[in-house]
């Protein structure tokens, strides 16, 4: 295929991240409201179910990589919605047909986890072929920032976007919200069964070009992801940033009830790093793609450790008298600076690592190890701060537990991708 073709395919690919976020902040944001409200759960209840769901996603990331090595992208795209959709169409039947049923609401939980397994490593499949078309299309020595920076801001477009299409369907009930759900990502697929059947980008790898032998040439990619201990020892780095990241839906709203604000905040919390991430995450990625690859992840993991270091080590007032939010958005901008540094730069870095193999299981890899440090990591600060708050430890030491890996995935993440030559133009 030539450029030009992958110049369609591009839009095509950024386009598909903003659809997808619609589609799921549609729905997700609101299970919550509905396990405690139709549901009468307790909150530990709905955290559970909940957290569930996100590593049904997160932890089989690695399995529908290595699918999509197997039986290529565009077919695990495909069937990643159908999955997807059924899940949403079982969230509104478990409301619709007579009494609330949970086992029913659950299984739907677990099937949009899935499909999202499903979908995602492959679009980041697509994404990373066509980077390295236009990479190798590309004057030598042109800096500009990559397409997994444009994809953040897409996807960005699509998680807020989304929750204002579930909040304007939801006097017609929660039924109704996961059924527009279940159809716009029929939508989604039909629109990609047909504008990916033609086209792949220059470069791309036999995943994607869809014909039985040359994916049989692909045998054994997950075996040989597994025995990559580079890519395996950045993986487990590089996680710190996806449980630092994480940490806005856990420990930032347990900081903001520790220091009396109201709950309202956390909503200004999240509309903040949405500004931020559409209004930054562009120039901080043209910024990275002149200062490299493993320099852009040392200064991410760094800023995001300060941020976590104003929560250690500041106290409420440290801006004055009744700054508590202040302090605490303070630190929320150094956590959203990070990641947009360093994720971008992650995915980016896929392709590379994985040289002339398929990079699924490697995209897979990368978020599986972030789910997995989420789940556990968690948990150790989930208690820590529930210790603290009773007076039984430091204040500081659950914001110590989250600093540690991201200083040590500043320094050695950013020397092994160095030792590694994998300084890309963009980040």
């Amino acid at each position: 295929m030539k450029t030009s073709t992958s110049r369609f395919e591009v839009p095509v690919l950024l386009g598909t991240q903003t659809l997808f976020n619609i589609g799921f902040y549609a729905v997700v944001p609101f299970l919550a409201v509905v396990l405690a409200n139709d549901f009468l759960l307790a909150g530990a209840g709905v955290g559970l179910i909940l957290g569930i769901r996100t590593f049904a996603q997160q932890g089989l990331f690695l399995a529908g990589g290595s699918l999509a090595d197997r039986f290529g992208a565009r077919r695990m795209i495909l069937i990643g919605c159908a999955v997807r959709a059924a899940g949403f169409f079982t969230l509104a039947a478990s409301l619709s047909l007579g009494d609330p049923k949970l086992w029913l609401f659950i299984l739907g939980t677990l099937l949009t986890g899935f499909g999202g397994a499903l979908f995602s490593p492959g679009l980041s499949i697509l994404v990373g072929a066509a980077q390295t078309a236009r990479d190798r299309g590309q004057p030598t020595g042109a800096k500009r920032a990559t397409l997994f920076a444009w994809l953040s801001v897409t996807g960005e477009i699509g998680a807020v976007a989304g929750p204002l299409v579930g909040a304007a369907l939801w006097d017609w009930g929660f039924a109704a919200v996961a059924g527009f759900g279940a159809i716009f990502f029929i939508a989604i697929g039909l629109f990609l069964a047909a504008a990916l059947r033609r086209y792949a980008p220059e470069g791309t790898s036999p995943d994607y070009a869809g014909t039985r032998a040359k994916r049989q040439a692909q045998p054994g990619s997950l075996r040989r992801c597994l025995a990559d201990r580079k890519f395996v020892a950045f993986c487990a780095l590089h996680a710190s940033d996806l449980l630092a990241y994480n940490q806005l839906y856990l420990a930032i709203p347990l900081e903001l009830e520790r220091t009396g604000l109201p709950t309202q905040w956390l909503g200004l919390v999240f509309a903040w790093i949405s500004v931020l991430t559409l209004g930054l995450q562009l120039p901080i990625a043209w910024l990275a793609a002149r200062i490299g690859a493993a320099a852009t992840l040392r200064c991410g993991y760094v800023s995001s450790a300060l941020g976590f270091g104003v929560l250690a080590f500041l106290p409420a007032t440290a801006f004055g008298e009744n700054t508590a939010a202040v302090r605490i958005l303070c630190a929320v901008t150094l956590l959203a600076l990070g990641h947009m540094s360093v994720h971008p730069a992650a995915l980016s870095l896929v392709p590379g690592f994985a040289g002339h193999r398929g990079t699924g299981s490697y995209f897979g890899l990368l978020s599986s190890c972030g789910g997995l440090a989420v789940l556990l990591g968690n948990l150790l600060v989930g208690w820590l701060l529930s210790q603290a708050g009773q007076g039984h430890i430091p204040g500081f030491l659950p914001w110590l537990v989250l600093i540690i890996p991201l200083v040590v995935a500043s320094w050695l993440g950013a020397s092994l991708v160095r030792r590694s030559g994998l300084q890309t133009q963009g980040a």
